[in-house]
């Protein structure tokens, strides 16, 4: 049985496993960091299902070592014995002032229920998390949810529900659109939920108990008291991974999991990484542009999908927002711009820049077509009327601009449109947005799951090509998946690709690429090998798509050509920022 108790500990006062009843009897379970005395105190609170009492080094020791190493600051000024995974450290938030109350989710960690991850029962759990923080009698009423990637995801969700305490919603690397983000790139299934899920998940659900880790605190299991057969909690659990298989098609199961992004009102913070292609970049674009607030406010960063939330930069950005909105200090958030980008160039050297809007107003859109004599990708419109072959299973064909003359810079969504034929009824396509420097070395970049990254990447099943009018723009065009439009062998369609939000300064004497594909992309076939690594590390991390079922190689594994011909030349749209 799990009991309540409170201490204090490194001058906060601590409550272990607080309860929080919701609405349908089910209690969760909530540490809770708050200031040693009687005061009144706005709340950080974060909800998820990676067990709260799981420490960061522990349970991610690759993550930790990496942090560690790109964000010294991270050693200093805290003992970090209370460090948890994707959450702020409640050592340089509580003297600051604020209460920090991490929520195991239903069905994880130390809280009982069904775990059934981002359901619309877990939103309107955190709506009452956030009322139950709102008026706890050590509270100021002010709540903003903060954390990264699972925490942020549920925001947009939590949000949309308005509890009436919510102040701030801080969404650090969070994916907004469940199918086209997380589930299925393009229509095709990613392997992600396969990876993550019983990794991450599963290890910790609540009944795990004696066979998953104990707190290096508080010495108690941090997956439950109680230690269940296995049979029983695959009864309590959802089976995620099997739900986005079976289903290819955008349904109402997608749907529940995706916000209704304008009935967000809560002040906003989205904070973006040009480095997450495969699963959050595109929603911290997509969630600000939609989301209802009156104020919102848009960042990018680069580097690890855990740098910069816990580096200086990103504490202080974080800190002043919610300092803003929650506290009502003067922090300066006033003359936060509302779009801050870290302009990427070679090298991890970011530059960061305020703009007012996205896509930049100023953006000059411009065709840089496919040239099938040469392979090359330039503005001017090539005449030929030819096709051009690749294997499937190869390193497909690479189209690249000469050496610049003069410095480009790319800053935007990016989207392009082929015109494709398979030997089969169907084909997936992979498109790789690339950077080579004067010797021909192609150069990568730090993602936020991998590190060697491309400079972007798009996927479409042509089968899915079908788009929504309402939704689409020429840069970033939206497929309902809602329908399949199988092909007829040999015989050519249009389509049209989106490749996610990218940033990239180009120097002169680089050279842009555009590599069209049938798998996933490679640096160079060879595995990072960071050590401790969850999951191989070729260039997209976890986020492959090498499901045998949903890629049936007698359907994908063949050849598809590429047609040229006058008036259907393939180009790819690149949002060039003229330079001053």
């Amino acid at each position: 049985m799990t009991v309540a108790k409170s201490e204090i500990r490194d001058n906060m006062q601590i409550d272990w496993d607080a309860p929080i009843t919701m609405d349908d009897g089910v209690v969760l379970r909530a540490d809770v960091y708050r200031p040693v005395g009687n005061g009144k105190f706005p709340v950080i609170l974060s909800y998820g299902p990676y067990a709260k009492g799981l420490s960061f080094q522990e349970g991610y020791k690759s993550q930790w070592s990496r942090v560690t190493k790109s964000a010294p600051n991270v050693l200093q000024g805290s003992s970090n014995k209370y460090q948890n995974w994707e959450l702020v450290d409640p050592e340089k938030w509580v003297p600051d002032g604020y209460a920090c109350v991490r929520v195991d989710s239903r069905g994880a960690g130390r809280s009982p229920g069904d775990l059934d991850v981002w359901s619309a029962r877990e939103a309107e759990d955190i709506y009452e998390c956030v009322e139950w923080a709102g008026t706890q009698g050590w509270s100021n009423g002010k709540v903003g949810i903060n954390g990264i990637s699972y925490y942020a995801m549920n925001e947009w969700n939590a949000g949309a529900l308005r509890p009436p305490h919510l102040a701030a919603l801080c969404i650090w690397e969070g994916s907004s659109d469940y199918y086209r983000e997380l589930a299925r790139h393009g229509g095709i299934l990613c392997d992600f939920l396969n990876s993550w899920y019983p990794r991450q998940v599963a290890s910790v659900q609540h009944g795990v108990g004696s066979r998953g880790a104990k707190s290096v605190v508080t010495g108690e299991l941090v997956a439950g008291p109680e230690t269940l057969p296995s049979e029983e909690l695959a009864k309590a659990r959802a089976d995620t991974p099997a739900e986005a298989k079976r289903r290819p098609l955008r349904d109402d199961y997608y749907a529940a999991r995706t916000a209704d992004f304008a009935r967000i009102e809560a002040p906003l913070l989205s904070a973006g990484n040009w480095g997450g292609i495969g699963l959050h970049t595109r929603g911290n674009f997509e969630g600000w542009l939609r989301a209802g607030s009156a104020q919102k406010w848009l960042e990018v960063h680069g580097d690890t999908h855990f740098t910069h939330f816990y580096s200086e930069y990103g504490e202080a950005l974080q800190k002043r927002f919610f300092g803003h909105f929650l506290k009502g200090e003067d922090t300066g958030w006033s003359k936060q711009p509302r779009v801050a980008l870290n302009i990427r160039h070679p090298n991890e050297k970011f530059v960061l820049r305020a703009e007012n809007e996205w896509p930049l107003a100023r953006t000059q859109w411009t065709k840089y077509f496919l040239q099938p004599d040469g392979q090359s990708l330039r503005p001017d419109e090539p005449g030929a009327a030819t096709t051009l072959s690749y294997e499937t299973t190869g390193d497909g064909i690479t189209f690249s601009t000469p050496p610049l003359t003069k410095s480009l810079e790319i800053t935007g969504p990016v989207a392009a449109k082929l015109w494709l034929s398979s030997d089969t009824t169907d084909a997936d396509l992979f498109l790789v947005l690339r950077l080579f420097d004067p010797a021909g070395k192609e150069i990568t970049f730090i993602g936020s799951n991998d590190p060697r990254t491309p400079v972007g990447l798009g996927w479409l099943r042509a089968s899915q090509r079908k788009l929504d009018p309402n939704m689409s723009r020429p840069y970033r065009p939206w497929h309902a998946h809602d329908e399949e439009w199988p092909l007829k062998p040999g015989e050519p369609v249009e389509l049209d690709v989106e490749i996610w939000p990218t940033s990239i300064a180009v120097p002169p004497g680089y050279r842009l690429a555009l590599t069209v594909r049938g798998k996933d992309y490679e640096v160079d076939g060879r595995d990072a090998a960071l050590p401790n690594a969850p999951y191989p590390m070729k260039g997209t991390g976890p986020f492959l798509h090498i499901d045998p079922e949903d890629r049936n190689p007698k359907t994908f594994g063949g050849r598809n050509t590429l047609h040229f011909a006058v008036g259907k030349q393939p180009y790819l749209l690149l949002p060039v920022i003229p330079e001053g």
